[in-house]
């Protein structure tokens, strides 16, 4: 190469690429009424789905296109356009920013401006913009527990033998859950050789952490007879209790037990003042017993 060249070269401006800078935001569906559905569906539900209202505004400016949430879609994708128009995010996904609100709205956005049946792409760094709390129409989750992935396509779509070949794949990896009555966002599940109790608590983790440690210090922390508490999770700012279960019992006969623990539970956040020396153990027990979530 001539020296001209090389000058010419080394002259010639080059694109800054534009830096986008990510912030942890602890607390995503903070404001949502349903904040402790939308963990538990993040966090411990395999296949779930719920459907989404969008924004008047954007209801008009996208047409009448169904939004649904869904634990998790094929490959982990953020999202999905039918070709029926149904548009399908997912709460599970490989790539996410620290602010999963504005990377679900992101992608419930990306899949709007999709044609029906397109690939969706969606930027896993997407930057200020809309979070959930701008784009839907809040309310409390209208979950639906499903035993395999089959809502994923349309009824035609799932014909098709590599389609059912790769959901009998994913399907294979759902394990029993069900949702309990005698308490919002908690599930009795079963996996190999356990059974458990998880329940996102809504209130403020100091707050519940406190009343837990209260219930510690009266022995009154297990559900039954054969029950015991494992210890709990952290996740997106709320505690989640785990109890321990003897396998062989159906969900069913968890829901009195569950139901008298949280009138428990209620009474003890009702207490105030400062924890006696009882509950101060307890609570650094609890403390003492963080649990991985996956």
């Amino acid at each position: 190469m001539s020296k001209r060249r090389k000058n010419q070269r080394a002259a010639a401006p080059t694109a800054k690429r534009e830096r986008i800078r990510d912030v942890f935001v602890p607390r995503p569906f903070e404001g949502l009424v349903d904040e402790a559905g939308w963990i538990a569906l993040r966090e411990l539900v395999p296949a779930a789905s719920a459907p989404l209202r969008l924004t008047p505004a954007l209801a008009e400016e996208y047409g009448d296109r169904p939004v649904t949430l869904a634990t998790v879609l094929p490959m982990a994708a953020p999202a999905m356009s039918r070709a029926d128009g149904q548009v399908l995010v997912g709460l599970q996904r490989h790539l996410q920013s620290g602010d999963v609100s504005r990377d679900l709205a992101e992608s419930v956005l990306c899949a709007l401006r999709a044609a029906p049946g397109a690939p969706v792409p969606v930027p896993p760094l997407p930057g200020p913009g809309p979070r959930l709390q701008d784009i839907l129409v809040d309310g409390p989750l209208e979950i639906t527990l499903h035993e395999g992935f089959e809502f994923w396509l349309a009824p035609e779509a799932a014909e098709d033998p590599t389609v059912r070949a790769s959901l009998e794949r994913a399907n294979a990896a759902i394990y029993p859950t069900v949702r309990l009555a005698a308490a919002r966002a908690a599930y009795w599940c079963r996996v190999p050789e356990k059974a458990h109790v998880r329940w996102v608590l809504p209130e403020a983790e100091e707050a519940a952490l406190d009343a837990l440690a209260r219930l510690g210090a009266d022995g009154s922390l297990p559900l039954g007879e054969g029950t015991k508490l494992a210890g709990m999770f952290r996740a997106h700012g709320r505690l989640v209790p785990v109890w321990d279960l003897p396998e062989d019992a159906p969900a069913a006969d968890w829901e009195d037990p569950v139901a008298d623990f949280a009138k428990r539970y209620t009474e003890a956040l009702a207490q105030t003042g400062p924890l006696d020396a009882a509950a101060r153990r307890s609570r650094q027990g609890l403390l003492g017993r963080q649990l991985t979530l996956r």
